[in-house]
């Protein structure tokens, strides 16, 4: 056996700190295939088309969940998430004549992601595969790859692939039907690249915020539609990188009745993307600040981005950069955290 010295080791969190850089690079390619991905799409769908269901797990359920507003309002037809367990343990056999099925996994190799595609497929789904490799299992099921084309994830806390697929959702979703410009453009999305790099060179928010919060062992993040998809996955950046139970949760869920279990001990991070949900964030400001409970706002700057949809990956980016952060403030290694693997295979 060969003993690495410790001084040849990457630093702590350097491996996902360079995943992150790459991020612009990423966006700005698959900005660029949105038109061939929309014109490969409107031609699977199934004719007429019923609804959309998405299925995913971990961080790409995140985008699976901004992908289901987003379909929903393009389409004007029904969407959801699928739970891969009726298939996999319950032998549920749905019909799925008329759908659209999306399936999210950045390996492409997830087992109960594949059979529960499979089984959709061979019960009458038309199949979109959203995957960082284009040569797997899951991208042989599919009738359209949507290839994120991301390269190599190395640190297991998916970032760059994340932020891949909340754009290829976006592009997905005008394919199916028009969407209000202050939701999804494309002209907007050709500004993305620039703004997700200054995002993650603008840090000294992240490192003030998380020398500020580093002793907290529990804390929630909140926002409501497409924000309440960027905050499930700040959440799971955060819960993975440093062992902190952070929860992701919709500001209407913590409302009922979660609320009165934080107190001045458990901080929340309130995500405010603009919009038609901006009210609600102000709303929840307010009860916080009444009741004494500590936040602070997730808000970069953002001037040039005028669509909800390219502000929430934006912020997605500006998330990773806070729980990388805030890990290493507690002493842990974001890029190998105890007891995770890169591929988690569940069936």
């Amino acid at each position: 056996m060969t003993n690495i010295a410790p001084s040849t080791l990457p630093a702590p969190g350097s491996v996902m700190a360079a995943e992150m850089a790459e991020q612009p690079d990423v966006l700005r390619r698959l900005v660029a295939r949105l038109p061939e991905v929309g014109a490969a799409i409107r031609a699977a769908l199934p004719t007429p088309p019923h609804g959309a269901v998405l299925v995913a797990r971990g961080s790409s359920d995140n985008a699976a969940v901004f992908g289901r507003y987003l379909y929903e309002m393009a389409s004007g037809r029904p969407a959801g998430l699928a739970a891969p367990s009726l298939v996999t343990r319950y032998d549920a056999r749905t019909d799925y004549t008329g759908y659209l099925v999306t399936a999210l996994s950045q390996s492409g190799r997830t087992p109960e992601i594949v059979t529960a595609v499979r089984a959709a497929r061979e019960r009458g789904a038309r199949v979109v595969a959203v995957t960082n490799e284009a040569d797997s299992v899951l991208a042989a099921e599919a009738h359209v790859l949507v290839a994120t084309d991301a390269g190599t994830e190395v640190a297991v806390p998916a970032t760059k692939t994340v932020t891949a697929q909340f754009l290829a959702m976006i592009g997905i979703a005008l394919a199916l039907g028009p969407l209000p410009s202050t939701v999804a453009d494309l002209a907007d999305l050709g500004h993305l690249p620039e703004a997700v790099d200054r995002v993650l060179a603008g840090a000294a928010e992240c490192e003030v915020l998380a020398a500020d919060w580093a002793h907290h062992d529990r804390l929630v993040v909140a926002g409501r539609g497409l924000g309440g998809a960027v905050a499930l996955e700040g959440a799971l950046k955060i819960r993975e990188t440093s062992g902190v139970f952070a929860e992701g949760i919709s500001v209407a869920d913590l409302l009922h009745g979660p609320i009165a279990a934080l107190g001045d001990r458990v901080p929340v991070l309130l995500v405010d993307l603009g919009g038609p949900t901006a009210p609600d964030i102000a709303a929840l400001r307010a009860r916080l600040v009444a009741d004494g409970i500590p936040y602070a706002m997730v808000s970069p700057e953002l001037a040039d981005l005028h669509s909800e949809s390219a502000r929430a990956i934006a912020t997605t980016a500006h998330l990773q950069c806070l729980a990388r952060t805030f890990a290493l403030h507690r002493g842990a290694n974001p890029d190998a955290p105890v007891g995770l693997a890169k591929v988690t295979p569940t069936t």
